[in-house]
């Protein structure tokens, strides 16, 4: 039994090809990865299988390969760019005397380093422990079984159990944490929703720059880094848009394919900003040549995470790098699809925020709502996002206010106690004034607001 590292930064990455030859990209994608992690990779070992082997999934030709490399090249850990069952893990570790690490393993020890929340961190950590729970058995392969003999009876299985036991009890516990923090931030959606200001998400593959172009429209002090995942923890602002629109915008964490499934499930209350959003900015990389896979990898990840209705504005970024002029792409009914922009180098970003107002407009809707003279703090809300055309009085002594809202907004103001919708009109889709209006929308926004 070899001595597990406590550390170790030089390392040796594997990729194979399934059915396929390896793609250069994906590799060099695997290499930020590493590097990202803090990993200095020395050595790569790539190949070529139909299907991966049950005992080491690379072979036990090309696992020996990987051994000697290891060892020519001095490398402390092994990193594999796939999926490992803990018995590969296990048996490819036993073989090389390298600690083995795979995909999931590394991002999950990216996402460790980068949370910086209590509730990420909280989320990182279950995630790490569901990810480990079957894998314990790799520290203790020296207590697997009882010894016979005097002096050679160990506690066997019963440390296994034990640590077993100790990583159950605290799934548990980050379980009834999350829960409760769950809870919280969806009655703190709940008030952020009275005050009817649209949002925005921005979302898109990672390292495609969604963070420098969060600070070129806020101006807020984003964390900006040329690595994976340099953003975990979302950071929302608020900016003005053209004709005078309040928007929330939202900084979300980076996509990437293969995404581990314990990672999106853990990270299910902090991708609630792209859930709840009124509107997507899908930012991609445009001097990327597989900007179209990335693309679809981030649809994947939204579909997974029942964000795939929220309506898009597809932003290609770094256009800077192809000597491309800034402009917009249109749809057959004149509707903005997609903006070409350098948040970098600050192009095109008010074609950019023009297209946003344009959009939130179209499905925007003027309404007359009464409020009741007590709902003195519901009406500053409304004259602080700008949602108020005109204001008069009722005989009554309640307040009739001329309102511009997006349909969730609006949907959510009448929901409000006391607050009477009088007449709808605009949108995109016409409908009737009063409970028409509510009828006709509220089954297509329901599942935005709960």
């Amino acid at each position: 039994m070899f001595e597990r590292p406590r550390t170790g930064e030089r390392a040796v990455l594997v990729r194979l090809g399934l059915g396929a030859p390896v793609d250069p990209e994906d590799l060099q994608e695997f290499t930020q990865l590493a590097v990202s992690a803090g990993a200095v990779p020395v050595a790569s070992v790539t190949g070529r299988r139909e299907r991966p082997d049950p005992r080491y999934f690379l072979g036990s030709g090309k696992a020996a390969e990987l051994a000697k490399v290891a060892h020519q090249s001095d490398a402390e850990v092994i990193l594999v760019d796939h999926a490992l069952s803990p018995s590969q893990e296990r048996n490819l570790e036993k073989l090389i005397e390298r600690r083995v690490l795979d995909r999931n393993g590394l991002i999950l020890d990216i996402f460790a380093q980068r949370a910086r929340s209590f509730e990420g961190k909280l989320e990182v950590e279950l995630a790490q422990l569901k990810h480990i729970g079957s894998r314990l058995v790799r520290g203790w392969t020296h207590l697997e079984r009882q010894k016979g003999g005097i002096g050679l009876r160990g506690p066997g299985e019963t440390q296994l159990e034990t640590d077993r036991r100790i990583v159950a009890q605290r799934v548990r516990v980050l379980t009834r944490r999350l829960a409760k923090i769950q809870q919280q931030r969806e009655t703190g959606r709940q008030t952020r929703a009275e005050i009817p200001v649209p949002s925005l998400a921005l979302v898109g593959y990672t390292n495609a720059g969604k963070s420098t172009l969060f600070g070129a429209l806020t101006g807020a002090d984003a964390y900006v880094a040329d690595q994976l995942f340099a953003t975990l923890d979302p950071t929302v602002r608020r900016i003005l848009l053209p004709g005078g629109t309040t928007v929330v915008v939202a900084d979300t964490v980076g996509f990437i394919r293969e995404l581990p499934h314990e990672l999106v499930a853990a990270f299910q209350s902090t991708l609630t900003e792209a859930r709840a959003a009124t509107q997507l900015l899908h930012v991609v990389d445009a001097s990327n040549p597989r900007r179209d896979e990335q693309t679809q990898a981030v649809d994947a990840v939204l579909e997974e995470i029942g964000a795939s209705h929220i309506p898009q504005i597809l932003v290609y970024n770094k256009i800077d790098r192809l000597d491309t002029p800034p402009r917009v792409d249109r749809d057959a009914d004149g509707r903005a699809t997609a903006v070409w922009i350098s948040a970098e180098r600050r192009l095109g970003l008010e074609l950019l925020t023009g297209a946003i107002a344009e959009r939130l407009s179209r499905f925007a809707r003027r309404a007359r709502v009464k409020v009741p003279a007590s709902a003195g703090a519901l009406r500053s809300r409304l004259y602080a996002a700008q949602a108020v055309r005109a204001e008069s009085s009722g005989t009554d002594g309640s307040i009739e206010l001329a309102v511009e809202l997006p349909d969730p907004q609006l949907l959510e103001l009448a929901r409000t106690a006391g607050v009477q919708i009088l007449e709808v009109q605009g949108g995109e889709a016409p409908c009737a004034p009063g409970n028409g209006y509510l009828q006709s929308i509220a089954a297509a926004s329901a599942s935005k607001l709960r």
